[in-house]
């Protein structure tokens, strides 16, 4: 009898691993439909880390000026600089309007106008009538949206009798001889026991893994859990080289002031007090799309207009908003400045510089939350069993540079269109198919190698190692040469990981248990991020390498993005640490294609 045939055993319809946003939008459409489903989370469901969203979601409702879906439409295409695929796009943009009266209705308490319609505020790079002026298209709880949003589908999920796994770890999926998933593994963490979880679908929503940085605005569970999952199953990762960097992080804390701040009217000022983004995005100012402002404000400091003592910051000037407006609409900011720099936001101006905050890339799904691979033949195979939705997922909407509030869309139209593809698929009177033989036997490797350990390095040595790797070469600007060092210091610390030492080998509730089974997730977004990044000759989003720089005026490669050779994306395999390539889907469901051209703002 193998190890595996001795684990408990926990059968469900479904088996969701993470429960934000993505992963309980799901879950409670498979709920009410009736399916036993069981949701996996690292944390209590409320303190995933959608909770930390504060600027709002996306949709054409048209309450506080004109749009309509069609805006909404090519101003997404246009933020993911052409590397996004347009049918998945106009799909995400056409269900928006829908999944958020559908969210009010659930109880969202979105703020209101006076005619009490829902209150939107402008973000970056929404506008109307095809990029001639912004739009008010973020809907929004004050500068809490994504906690208010998480509350929401939790108190859903309860009425709905979801079950839920507080404080789990999934380990590693179960696929069998032809490829099928079949469920997790998972550690319980209060008794630190291993489980088998079968399912006859398995969804994750396992968020991104911002934790790959040393300057992030993600919380320390943002691991990259999912994809080291997807990696070690032999499903590639895609575009994971587009790494968004938020404008305004607080100076040396790392810590995100929303997008709602500008779209409210505050303004980024130079050592000499000057409204810099007037001079480089003259329509949208400080509203351009984060990949541009940051590198706007990069330009600001390199050129010797940065404040501070060592001129490597600029600051976000509130304090003309008001008191009565930034208490109203902007609480959280105003705490955190408090908090986090010393400074009262309605007084005083408070130093930000460009912070790792979102993953564009992610695990390759259809607009239905399949997971999808390369069939050998020049298209896409759905990997049976698997779904995966929200950040830890590439559809691709975002492309090389997300939109301010389409990850909250994101994450509601794919949660709820998986969710929906489920229950419409799902054989319920089906057996489960029977689990291999060796299902857990990797699983229990890793832990066992984890528990005989004697001499190593302490998981957070390494991920800290790794982490200051990936800040120094895969930053907002980058070089050929940076790149490639980065990609040989990322190999090497394969082994590193390998040989991680466990001290405390008790059970109940050991973190450095958990810190050391991340790191295997680390390593693998990591070394897809520097591989990717490095072979992507282009300026591209938030691919920004100063070598392929190029003027405006440069007709063939205008600011250096290339689109004959690499208007592709990226597919990453762990297995031999190899690249393939897939084209960008330029055709959208119903609409006209909108063709490639210069982002101008």
């Amino acid at each position: 009898m193998t190890a595996t045939a001795n684990l408990p055993k926990r059968k469900f319809d479904v088996v969701i691993v993470g429960a934000g946003g993505s992963g309980m939008r799901a879950s409670l459409q498979l709920a009410r439909a009736g399916l036993k489903v069981g949701v996996l989370s690292k944390v209590f469901p409320t303190r995933s880390h959608t909770v930390a969203a504060q600027g709002g979601v996306s949709a054409s409702l048209g309450n506080m000026s004109e749009d309509n879906w069609h805006y909404h439409f090519y101003d997404t295409i246009k933020g993911s600089d052409w590397l996004g695929d347009q049918d998945a796009i106009e799909f995400m943009c056409r269900e928006a309007p829908k999944v958020v009266y559908e969210l009010e209705h659930f109880g969202m308490p979105f703020d209101r106008n006076p005619d009490g319609t829902i209150y939107q505020r402008p973000f970056g790079g929404h506008t109307a009538n095809y990029g001639e002026k912004p739009v008010q298209r973020a809907c929004a709880a004050a500068d809490r949206t994504g906690h208010a949003m998480l509350h929401t589908l939790y108190q859903q999920n309860v009425e709905a009798r979801t079950t839920f796994f507080v404080e789990w770890m999934a380990l590693d999926l179960i696929r069998d001889a032809s490829g099928d998933v079949l469920g997790v593994t998972a550690l319980e963490m209060e008794t630190g026991d291993t489980y088998i979880l079968e399912a006859k679908t398995t969804l994750l929503a396992t968020g991104g893994a911002g934790r790959i940085f040393a300057a992030s605005t993600n919380a320390f569970i943002n691991t990259g859990d999912g994809l080291g999952m997807a990696a070690r199953a032999g499903i590639p990762l895609q575009d994971m080289e587009f790494w968004q960097f938020h404008p305004t992080g607080v100076a040396g804390a790392g810590v995100l002031l929303t997008e709602g701040c500008r779209g409210e009217g505050a303004i980024l000022l130079n050592s000499n007090g000057e409204r810099f983004m007037e001079r480089y995005a003259p329509t949208l100012k400080d509203l351009a799309p984060r990949d541009f402002v940051s590198r706007c404000m990069d330009q600001e400091i390199k050129e010797g207009r940065g404040c501070g003592p060592n001129k490597d910051y600029v600051m976000l000037k509130l304090s003309h908003l008001g008191a009565e407006t930034i208490h109203k609409r902007l609480p959280s900011v105003y705490e955190i400045g408090v908090n986090f720099a010393n400074v009262d936001i309605t007084k005083e101006d408070i130093p930000v510089v460009p912070t790792i905050h979102y993953q564009m890339g992610g695990i390759p799904t259809n607009i239905h939350g399949q997971v999808v691979t390369p069939d050998g033949n020049g298209g896409q195979a759905v990997v049976n069993g698997l779904y995966a939705v929200g950040e830890c997922a590439c559809v691709s909407v975002h492309g090389a540079n997300r939109l301010g509030t389409n990850s909250l869309l994101d994450l509601l139209v794919f949660g709820r269109a998986a969710g929906n593809h489920i229950v419409a698929n799902l054989d319920r009177k089906a057996e489960h198919k029977p689990l291999p033989k060796d299902a857990a036997d990797k699983t229990l490797a890793r832990l066992a190698r984890l528990d005989a350990s004697t001499d190593g390095e302490y998981a957070q040595d390494v991920a800290n190692d790794l982490r200051a790797t990936m800040q120094q070469h895969a930053g907002v600007f980058r070089t050929q040469a940076s790149m490639d060092e980065g990609v040989k210091k990322i190999n090497a610390m394969r082994e590193r990981v390998a040989k991680i030492t466990l001290k405390d080998k008790s059970k109940v509730f050991n973190t450095a248990r958990i810190e050391a089974l991340e790191v295997d997730n680390l390593i693998e977004a990591a070394q897809a991020t520097m591989t990717s990044a490095a072979a992507r000759h282009e300026c591209r989003g938030a691919h920004t390498v100063n070598d392929y720089e190029r003027g405006a005026d440069d007709a063939e490669f205008p600011l250096g993005r290339n689109d004959k050779e690499w208007m592709k994306h990226t597919l990453w395999h762990s297995a031999d640490n190899s690249l393939t390539y897939k084209p960008v889907n330029l055709k959208p469901l119903t609409v006209e294609s909108v063709p490639p051209k210069v982002r101008t703002f």
